[in-house]
């Protein structure tokens, strides 16, 4: 078995740092003594984060920065390499959600979402593999979901984009093979995180279903971001391909690779339409 990862010393880029998960990540390695770069477009939240980070002793930066921009993206390697010696986590954490079927998600809301979770991935690597290659252990963390595992109705714009994740991801990890240089995909489950709160709704659909999609999921959102962001930490420790965050995302693992393709009607029978 492979030695685990030592993050003291090291430097972590994190994107939506601001909150949640993203914000979860960065304190656990803080508390590794892992060095931060912060990336977010909230800048109160990321405020906020950089204050619970700060106090394990290490150097945080904070930076404004919309995964979705390719010019800002490609020019920000730059800006972290001029405040530190080097970077060896990239966490590709940023993304946002849609509600609504797919006839029901106009094109421009589609390709914003992708923008962000897909693009924003692919962008990011690919700015910063220059400096992780100069590291002497280095980690690419994508965030995907379990509906990066299964396609539940009503998330076809979503599932797509966090499929694209893990296939990039498991295509990269092969690439790189025999580099310094890992990969790990994270598959979280239902986190009581605020995406279902800032998803983007259709046009059309009234109030009155937006409260009971909202209401639906937000049963579903129940393991603290604090113990997915030490889960996914102790993965990145632990160098592992792939991390599953939950004991939803688990059974939802085994389901689809028992039944690939009619996986949905037992996981509604287990737990009802999500």
């Amino acid at each position: 078995m492979a030695e685990r990862m030592n993050l003291a010393g090291r430097t972590a880029v994190v994107t939506g740092a601001a909150a949640g998960i993203g914000r979860a990540i960065a304190v656990s390695l803080a508390q590794r003594g892992c060095h931060l770069a912060l990336a977010d477009i909230d800048e109160v939240g990321m405020a906020d984060t950089s204050e619970l980070t700060r106090r394990f002793g290490v150097r945080v930066s904070r930076h404004r920065l919309d995964v979705a921009d390719r010019v800002a993206v490609a020019a920000f390697p730059d800006v972290v390499a001029a405040e530190r010696s080097g970077v060896d986590v990239l966490v590709n954490n940023a993304g946002v959600a849609v509600g609504g079927t797919f006839e029901q998600v106009v094109d421009e809301d589609f390709e914003w979402l992708f923008e962000i979770n897909f693009w924003g991935v692919v962008r990011m690597t690919r700015a910063f593999l220059p400096l992780l290659r100069e590291s002497d252990d280095a980690r690419i963390v994508n965030l995907s979901s379990v509906y990066g595992l299964i396609a539940p109705p009503e998330q076809a714009a979503y599932s797509a984009s966090k499929f694209a994740v893990r296939g990039f991801s498991e295509a990269l990890r092969h690439e790189l093979e025999g580099s310094r240089i890992g990969v790990s995909v994270v598959h979280p489950g239902g986190i009581a995180t605020s995406i279902a709160e800032n998803a983007r709704i259709p046009a059309g659909i009234s109030e009155e279903e937006i409260a009971r999609r909202r209401a639906r999921y937000r049963k579903l959102l129940r393991l603290p971001p604090e113990v997915a962001g030490e889960t996914i930490v102790r993965g990145i420790e632990r160098r592992q391909s792939r991390i599953l965050i939950g004991s939803d995302a688990k059974t939802i693992s085994l389901v689809a690779r028992l039944l690939p393709v009619s996986y949905w009607k037992l996981l509604v029978l287990l737990w009802g339409s999500r």
